[in-house]
C-alpha cells in the first residue's frame, strides 16, 4: 500500500503561475465550504472519493436549484473545483483554485464541505452565508477586506499578511490595489555572511505558498469601494487544526489593558509563568487559552528594555535624585567613564543603613547575578536580622567584573555605612573580589559561601565520581563541619586517596582555599549562622523577588525598593507573631527562663537547643579550666575557661564566637557553677527582642545607662508576653501603659 503522500498527484500548473496542491482536513473543509456565499453559488459537499467516470457537470439552470445530487468522476470534480486532487485516504483532500484570469476555473462559491461515505461521492448543493471570498466581493475599506480574509484564513487553518500595494499618492488615485497572502508565501532570502555581524540563524516558515486575495479600488459608483479581483486558495503545506491555528502570531495579541497588568506584575518581581497563571484565573480561561503566550509576554518585557542605554542611565540617575529629594537618608553613588557614560552605580535605603548599624557585623556580598536585559553584573549586600530573616543593605550595578570595579563598589558601600566595615564578609569564589576585599577592608575576615561552592559540585565531580558522587559529598560535608584544623587536613588527605582525586584541579583549588571555606579555619569569627544551606535559600529567594522580571534600569530600582519594603513589612508581621506566641520552656532551668525574656524566639530556640544538650554532658574541673565531654565518652572533650568574677566564659569549640549563641559545654560549666543567669555579654544585642532604632540608641549610651535600658527592655518584653495571654490582661496593660507614657512625656529630656 502506498502512503497518502505518494498517492497524491501534483495539480496541473495554472496559466499564470505554478501553484502547489492545497492540504485541507475534511472537518476544516466541511466547516469552510458550508459557508459559501448564498447569493451566488451553491456549495459542494464531498461525501466520498469514489467517482463514476464520465459523469458530466449539470447545466447551469439545473445548478440553480436549492438542492440536488449528481455523480462525478475525479476528472470532472477536478474541473469543477479547479485542479482539486482527492486523496483516497479518509479525512484529507487537496484543493487548488485558479486566479481570476483562469477562464477554466469556477468561483470559490461553487465549493462547500466534505463528508465521507463508504460507497459514493455526492455533490449536495446548498445555499449558505457570505463567509467565503469570491471575485467581485465588495468592501468599504481595504482594512475591512483584510479583516474578512483574516477570519476566513483562521477558520481554514492559516494566517495572512499584507504583501504589496500598487498605486501612488500624487497621481490622483492614491492606493489602487492591495495583495494579501498566506503567511507562508514567498521564500527565505539567502543571507550573505558577515564576519563582523553575528548571524541569528532564525528558522523561517515560508515555503512559497501561492494562496492570496487581491483587492482593487473602484470609484465608478461615486463612493470609493474595494472589490476582490483575484483569489487563489492554493496551499503547498498542511493547514492547522482549530486548536493549533490560535498559536500563529497573527492571532496572538496583548491588549493595552493586559500590557498594563503585565508591566505591573513585572515591577513586583513575579515570574512570567506566575503572570500567565494569574491572568488565566482573572479571565476564567483554561490553562494555555490566553490570546498570547509566555513568549509574547517575554517579548513585551524585552521591548521595554530595548531603550537607548544612555537615556536609560539618565532616567536611573534622575530617579535616584528624586528619591534623595524625598528621603535625605537615601544614599547613592555613581561613576562615569571618560565618555560621560554610566559605569557603576550603588545605592542603599534609609532603613537598610539603620539595619546595618546593628546587623552589619556579618554580610553576604552576592555577585553571582546579572541583569540580563542590560548585561550588567549585579552585587547585593545582605545580612541577617535578630529574627533570622534576610535584611537588605545595598545594591551595586557594575559595567565590568574586575579589581577596579569591585574596589569602587566596596568603597561606595563603606561610605554609605559611615565608614563601618563588617567583621566578616561572605562572597563567591572570585579572585578579583578577594583581592579588592584584602585591599579595601583589611580588618574584615573574608570567607567563601559554602553553598555557592557546593552548587558547582555536580558539574565538577558528578562525571568524575559516578556512583560514588553522593558518598564523596557526604564525606566532604563531614570534613567541612569539623572543629580541629589538624583533623580536617588529615581527613582531606584520606578522602583524596580514597576517591583517587590527586590530579583533580577542583580538589586542588579547594584545598588551596581551605582557610576561606572550611569551618575549622572560620569558627573563631562571627558569621551569624549565614553559612548554613537553609539561610542561603532564604537569601536567594529574597534576591529572586526583584530578579525574575526586569524592565528598565530605573524600574529595577523600584523593584528593589518594593522587595525591600515587602521584606520589612513581612519581618514586622513575623516579629509581632513571634513576640505574642507563648514560649515553651523545656528544662525549667533559671537560665532558660531568663534568656526567654531577652532573646528573640529565633535566637532563643538555638540557645534552648544547647541548654537541652548540656544536660547530657559531664564537666571536670582542671587546673586551667574545665574539661567537658558527653557522658558516654571516656576520652576527648572541650576545654572551657570560666572566670566568675569577670563574668567571662569561653570554649575551645568557639561556637559563641561563630554564631553568637553559647555552646552546650559552656552552659554546662555555668550550670554546675551555680550560675542562674547567662552573663549579659553572652546575650548579644543583635539577638535581643529590640527594634533597630532602640538598639542603635543602646550602642551610643554609657554602660550604666545601657544596663538600665536593657533591664527596661527585658521588662517590656515580659509585659508583652504576659499581656497577650488573655483579653483582660491586654486591656489592663494597654490602659496602664497609656498612663505611664503620658507621665514619661511630661519629664524633660536630658543626655544619659
Amino acid at each position: 500500500m502506498h502512503s497518502p503522500a505518494n498517492r497524491r498527484r501534483p495539480p496541473p500548473p495554472p496559466p499564470a503561475a505554478a501553484h502547489s496542491p492545497a492540504y485541507l482536513h475534511n472537518d476544516s473543509v466541511s466547516h469552510l465550504f458550508a459557508s459559501a456565499p448564498r447569493h451566488s453559488f451553491p456549495a459542494l459537499h464531498l461525501v466520498n472519493s469514489n467517482f463514476t467516470s464520465g459523469t458530466q457537470l449539470p447545466p447551469s439552470s439545473t445548478r440553480s436549484q436549492a438542492t440536488m445530487e449528481l455523480r462525478l468522476s475525479s476528472a470532472d470534480l477536478e474541473r469543477v473545483i479547479g485542479k482539486a486532487i482527492m486523496s483516497e485516504e479518509v479525512g484529507q483532500m487537496m484543493v487548488g483554485y485558479d486566479d481570476h484570469s483562469d477562464q477554466r476555473s469556477i468561483s470559490l462559491d461553487d465549493t462547500s464541505s466534505t463528508e465521507e461515505s463508504p460507497d459514493e461521492t455526492r455533490l449536495s448543493l446548498e445555499f449558505t452565508n457570505d463567509a467565503f471570498p469570491y471575485t467581485g466581493q465588495r468592501f468599504a475599506t481595504h482594512d475591512a477586506a483584510y479583516e474578512f480574509y483574516s477570519e476566513f484564513a483562521k477558520r481554514c487553518g492559516f494566517s495572512i499578511r499584507r504583501h504589496r500595494t500598487e498605486g501612488k499618492d500624487g497621481v490622483g488615485k492614491g492606493l489602487t490595489r492591495r495583495y494579501f497572502v498566506c503567511h507562508r508565501a514567498g521564500n527565505t532570502p539567502i543571507k550573505t555572511l558577515n564576519e563582523n555581524k553575528p548571524q541569528r540563524n532564525r528558522k523561517s516558515s515560508r515555503c512559497g505558498c501561492q494562496a492570496y486575495m487581491r483587492i482593487s479600488k473602484n470609484t465608478e459608483s461615486g463612493a470609493p469601494e474595494w472589490r476582490v479581483t483575484g483569489f487563489a486558495n492554493y496551499h503547498n503545506h498542511e493547514l492547522l487544526e482549530p486548536n493549533q491555528v490560535r498559536f500563529l502570531p497573527a492571532y496572538r495579541s496583548i491588549s493595552d489593558t493586559d500590557k498594563s497588568r503585565i508591566l505591573m506584575f513585572a515591577k513586583t518581581g513575579i515570574s512570567v509563568q506566575q503572570m500567565m497563571r494569574l491572568m488565566e484565573l482573572e479571565k476564567c480561561v483554561e490553562s494555555g487559552f490566553l490570546p498570547f503566550t509566555e513568549k509574547d509576554v517575554r517579548n513585551l518585557l524585552q521591548s521595554f528594555r530595548k531603550i537607548d542605554p544612555e537615556d536609560d542611565s539618565i532616567d536611573l540617575l534622575r530617579m535616584c535624585r528624586n528619591i534623595k529629594d524625598k528621603d535625605p537618608n537615601f544614599q547613592f553613588e555613581y561613576a562615569l567613564d571618560s565618555n560621560n557614560r554610566l559605569e557603576n552605580i550603588a545605592w542603599s535605603y534609609a532603613s537598610s543603613i539603620l539595619s546595618y548599624e546593628i546587623f552589619g557585623d556579618a554580610v553576604v556580598f552576592d555577585t553571582t547575578h546579572r541583569l540580563t536585559a542590560f548585561d550588567m553584573p549585579l552585587g547585593i549586600w545582605v545580612g541577617m536580622n535578630n529574627y533570622g530573616m534576610p535584611c537588605f543593605f545595598g545594591c551595586v550595578l557594575l559595567r565590568e567584573e574586575n579589581l577596579k570595579s569591585y574596589s569602587w563598589a566596596l568603597k561606595a558601600f563603606w561610605g554609605f555605612m559611615n565608614g563601618k566595615a563588617p567583621q566578616t564578609i561572605l562572597t563567591d569564589q572570585n579572585m578579583c573580589l578577594k583581592e579588592a576585599i584584602a585591599m579595601d577592608m583589611p580588618t574584615t575576615k573574608h570567607a567563601l559561601c559554602i553553598w555557592m561552592i557546593v552548587s558547582k559540585f555536580p558539574s565538577w565531580f558528578n562525571a568524575v565520581l559516578g556512583e560514588r558522587y553522593n558518598e564523596w559529598k557526604a564525606e566532604f560535608y563531614r570534613l567541612h563541619n569539623l572543629e580541629v584544623i589538624e583533623d580536617f587536613e588529615l581527613g582531606w588527605r584520606d578522602m583524596v586517596n580514597s576517591f583517587g582525586l590527586h590530579t583533580n584541579r577542583h580538589i586542588t583549588s579547594l584545598f588551596a582555599l581551605r582557610s576561606l571555606w572550611a569551618l575549622p579555619y572560620l569558627r573563631s569569627h562571627f558569621f551569624a549562622g549565614m553559612t548554613t544551606t537553609a539561610h542561603s535559600k532564604s537569601i536567594n529567594a529574597f534576591i529572586q523577588r526583584f530578579l525574575s522580571a526586569q524592565t528598565r534600569l530605573a524600574h529595577f530600582v523600584e523593584q528593589v525598593a518594593v522587595a525591600v519594603d515587602f521584606k520589612d513589612q513581612a519581618g514586622e508581621q513575623q516579629t509581632m507573631q513571634q513576640n505574642i506566641q507563648n514560649i515553651c520552656l523545656k528544662t525549667g532551668a533559671p537560665m532558660e527562663s531568663h534568656a526567654a525574656t531577652i532573646l528573640t524566639p529565633f535566637a532563643f530556640s538555638r540557645l534552648q537547643e544547647q541548654l537541652v544538650l548540656a544536660a547530657h554532658y559531664a564537666s571536670f574541673q582542671m587546673e586551667d579550666g574545665f574539661l567537658v565531654r558527653h557522658h558516654t565518652k571516656l576520652e576527648g572533650g572541650r576545654k572551657v575557661y570560666w572566670v566568675p568574677r569577670e563574668g567571662m566564659v569561653s570554649c575551645s569549640c568557639h561556637q559563641f564566637e561563630f554564631s553568637g549563641v553559647l555552646c552546650r559545654h559552656a552552659l554546662r560549666v555555668l550550670s554546675t557553677g551555680n550560675c542562674f543567669q547567662i552573663p549579659e555579654k553572652y546575650l548579644p544585642l543583635r539577638w535581643r527582642r529590640i527594634s533597630t532604632p532602640s538598639a542603635k540608641l543602646l550602642q551610643t549610651t554609657s554602660s550604666d545607662h545601657a544596663e538600665r535600658v536593657h533591664l527596661l527592655q527585658s521588662m517590656v518584653s515580659t509585659l508583652l508576653t504576659e499581656s497577650a495571654k488573655s483579653k483582660e490582661r491586654l486591656d489592663i496593660a494597654t490602659e496602664q501603659v497609656s498612663i505611664l507614657l503620658s507621665r514619661i512625656r511630661e519629664q524633660p529630656v536630658s543626655s544619659p
